[in-house]
């Protein structure tokens, strides 16, 4: 066993909510009505001069007005961060059918927006499950009054505070759709053991299969069922549409619930995707790193926009850290130059014939007849792999193991086992 510092979320209820929340919805409500007035101004420059300002520049703007005060500064900040970040990424996108970022309101009312604290705006007590979070300026109601939030809060995660972290590098009040919940961003210390074996594991991401792991003598399929089912159910006409003034509430909620519908299973995918690994001793994961994918290439305005909402990232982060607690290595191969999909992973056969229809990959030198995504996997296996012909079965790469989400449990499991 060794130790490593990693870096970890740690959700937490807050145990005095009903003290708190006006002060938390009042930030909340600050904290919309700043990125408003953050993307108002990118318009006006937009429109001015053809370019979106950066969060700095904003910053640099709005950091005198009226709003910016309403949150501690380190807060307004950090809200006009995650706006050029979301001006960056929309714009990067390059569909010309896809909406800008909107405004946050509903019709006369703000919602509730995330609002974070940096190290300069808190003070953590860890002996009592409380913290001190920095009211802004505006929100001192008198000269007398507390300048802060205190909230006390318990950790949700079973057998874990945060008495054990190294450090708490940020805080921030989520709006659940119901209630405030705090998230602390920590570095902590984990024991990680020994790398479990010498094998290596190949895994494409993707987006009709969001996982395909080739072990070499073992591969599984992870098809997106739950993912495409929850896009399907939450493209409501209000809550697809965005408009110059935002999502309505009730779109608002919606995301709130599918973000949550998400984020649990992609944590329920790395973890078995990183288990199965484990179990068959694998020591180093190549995970396809397909990060230009969505630069340069036009994929209609529907697969546009399913390709903008594949978290592959999110993904790819969780799997990194899970197996780093198990002590296994994950190198991410960049997918541009390799050309998993085309290439044969028996022969070297590079062409685009050999893709004879979706799901289906036959190999017209060698004959090969596999999955695509497998066969795209075990070339991702074979960067890592100095002789991956040995432990290959090729029967396997046609006939994988499916292993779905079960809605029932919040668990993947074999496709047999899951109730449909």
């Amino acid at each position: 066993m060794s130790n490593q510092v990693v870096t970890r979320t740690l959700k937490a209820s807050i145990t005095n909510h009903s003290q708190v929340h006006d002060d938390l919805d009042s930030h909340g409500f600050a904290a919309s009505k700043l990125w408003n007035i953050g993307r108002w101004t990118i318009s006006r420059v937009w429109d001015a001069i053809g370019h979106i300002p950066d969060a700095d520049e904003l910053c640099s703007y709005l950091k005198n007005h009226e709003r910016y005060a309403d949150l501690h500064s380190q807060s307004s900040q950090r809200v006009l961060q995650e706006l050029g970040e979301a001006f960056v990424s929309w714009y990067k996108q390059g569909d010309s059918g896809a909406n800008p970022p909107g405004y946050r309101k509903g019709g006369d009312e703000h919602p509730r927006s995330t609002v974070t604290w940096k190290n300069q705006g808190f003070k953590l007590d860890t002996e009592y499950n409380r913290v001190r979070l920095s009211k802004g300026t505006n929100m001192k109601k008198s000269r007398y009054a507390a300048d802060y939030i205190l909230c006390d809060f318990t950790v949700q995660a079973d057998n874990q505070t945060l008495d054990g972290v190294e450090s708490v590098q940020t805080v921030r009040a989520v709006w659940t759709g119901e209630k405030w919940e705090l998230h602390f961003v920590c570095e902590m210390q984990i024991d990680t053991p020994e790398t479990p074996g010498e094998k290596t594991a190949g895994v494409d991401l993707g987006i009709c299969n969001t996982a395909a792991v080739s072990v070499g003598d073992k591969t599984l399929l992870y098809p997106g069922n739950a993912l495409n089912e929850d896009a399907h159910y939450f493209r409501h006409e209000e809550y697809a549409t965005e408009g110059e003034n935002g999502p309505s509430n009730e779109a608002q909620r919606l995301r709130q619930k599918k973000t949550r519908r998400q984020e649990h299973f992609l944590h329920a995918l790395s973890k078995d995707i990183v288990e199965q690994c484990a179990i068959h001793d694998v020591g180093t994961i190549a995970v396809g790193h397909p990060k230009k994918v969505r630069d340069g290439s036009d994929w209609g305005r529907h697969g546009n926009k399913r390709l903008h909402g594949w978290a592959f990232e999110t993904l790819l982060s969780h799997i990194e850290y899970k197996a780093e607690e198990r002590g296994i290595d994950v190198e991410r191969v960049p997918e541009g130059a390799l050309k998993t999909s085309k290439t044969c992973c028996e022969c070297g056969t590079e062409a685009d014939s050999n893709r004879v229809e979706r799901g289906l990959y036959v190999c017209e030198n060698c004959e090969l007849v596999a999955n695509s995504d497998l066969n795209a996997a075990e070339n991702m296996r074979a960067t890592v792999t100095p002789n991956p012909a040995r432990d290959r079965s090729n029967g396997c790469l046609a006939q994988p193991s499916v292993r779905l989400f079960d809605k029932s449990t919040g668990r993947v499991a074999p496709q047999e086992q899951v109730v449909p």
